[in-house]
């Protein structure tokens, strides 16, 4: 088998933009000549390799030619210049119900879109039952798909993709969408592919996700590449850039945002609400942010992220993924998250906070690094980045043999 499943050389998609058209024959005669256009180079010079058996992301603003290059990697679409070779059987979820006919019911699309794959009769037959688990349609299958919602149709259509077991998986945007068992499902599908050495291909604005999944990532602009590296570094030099990120003078972190509301000071404290400067593990700590806004805002967001010294995210959350809102917030707020046991192991690590619009996507005020903290550790001895509380038991020993 190659170590290389992906390798893409010097290429060069080229779409024509037409300003006008010719509508009909006598036009064309008439003019002489075609409509007028201009070329517009989707993807210019794009070099890459991904190796067998790893997670690639390519993140980019809309429009910077991400789907596009996924459609290259299929053949659905044809380099102009340049070359892609994919190794082994590929497998693609590109777009919200690519491949479905709506008068079709769900049970036919499984069916259809299974033979489009590379599947048998029978191989679908034999994953059917799991297909419509995984979708969770099980009372819908038999319903024609012009009446599923746009989450449904997705999840139809991961389910398929994810059965068919390839050995390049490329997916386009789709683990934002459906409620969290269904993404959550979708992860774990994704890890496991990854426990069995497939190589997936990963296109999302979800920078959480493409950070938490990959190990490469590839930044795409205008349809050039950017950067490519190790995922943390790629994404928040993307981040900077697409937020004009600053340094902040005697901070370690950079911040960026729209500026609407802004976090005023962050303090990491104990019990009794005083200043921590060295965290101990399984003690008791607080994060207290406080923030400000300079018009009504209703229900932002506060997120919180701990990460380790050498960038890998160790713990995040957000006041909307633990269902607390914030309501309209007008001057002056504070948010503060108690943790009862620090599970942290001993070593040095990066606070980074935001608060954001409620969708969590469009910071506010993003301050990446905005505390470095260490923790030292204390009744508890284990190797790693955090505790596990865990009980140990022996049998089948005789005791402890004594001295002669």
């Amino acid at each position: 088998m190659s170590n290389q499943a992906v390798v893409v050389s010097g290429l060069w998609k080229n779409f024509r933009l037409y300003h006008e058209r010719n509508q009909y024959l006598k036009a064309t005669i008439l003019r002489g000549r075609r409509a007028r256009h201009e070329e517009f180079w989707a993807l210019r010079e794009i070099d890459f390799t991904v190796p067998t058996g790893t997670t690639f992301g390519v993140i980019g603003s809309n429009g910077s030619g991400k789907s596009t290059l996924l459609k290259c990697l299929t053949g659905i679409l044809t380099p102009d210049k340049g070359s892609v070779k994919v190794t082994g059987r590929i497998s693609a979820l590109l777009e919200l119900g690519a491949g479905f006919h709506p008068e079709l019911t769900g049970r036919e699309n499984v069916f259809m879109n299974g033979a489009i794959l590379g599947l048998t009769k029978k191989e679908i037959t034999d994953k059917f039952s799991d297909i419509v688990e995984f979708a969770g349609l099980e009372e819908f299958i038999d319903t024609p798909v012009k009446n599923y919602s746009s989450g449904m149709f997705v999840r139809l259509g991961f389910a398929v993709a994810a059965h068919v077991e390839p050995e390049v998986l490329l997916i386009d945007e789709v683990l934002s969408v459906g409620d969290e068992s269904f993404q959550r499902k979708s992860a774990e599908r994704i890890e496991q592919f990854r426990r069995e050495g497939r190589t997936i291909v990963f296109v999302s604005h979800g920078l959480a996700s493409v950070e938490q999944l990959c190990e490469q990532v590839a930044w795409i602009e205008k349809g050039e590449l950017k950067m490519i590296g190790n995922a943390g570094e790629v994404i928040s030099a993307y981040q900077g850039q697409s937020h004009q990120a600053a340094r902040v003078e005697g901070e370690l972190g950079q911040r960026w945002g729209s500026g609407e509301a802004q976090i005023v000071s962050v303090q990491l404290l104990d019990a009794a609400n005083q200043p921590l400067e060295v965290l101990t593990t399984l003690e008791s700590a607080k994060i207290r942010v406080d923030l400000t806004s300079h018009m009504p805002i209703q229900d932002p967001v506060v997120t919180v992220r701990i990460d380790t010294l050498a960038g890998h995210p160790v713990w995040g959350s957000s006041t909307r993924r633990n269902g607390k809102s914030m309501g309209l917030v007008e001057g002056p707020a504070s948010v503060e998250v108690s943790i009862p046991s620090v599970p942290l192991l001993e070593g040095v690590y990066d606070l980074t906070v935001a608060v954001t619009d409620h969708t969590e996507m469009s910071p506010y005020d993003h301050w990446e690094k905005r505390v470095r903290f260490e923790v030292r550790q204390y009744k508890a001895y284990d190797l790693g980045t955090v505790h596990i509380p865990a009980e140990w038991s022996i049998s089948g020993t005789r005791g402890v043999m004594q001295g002669g």
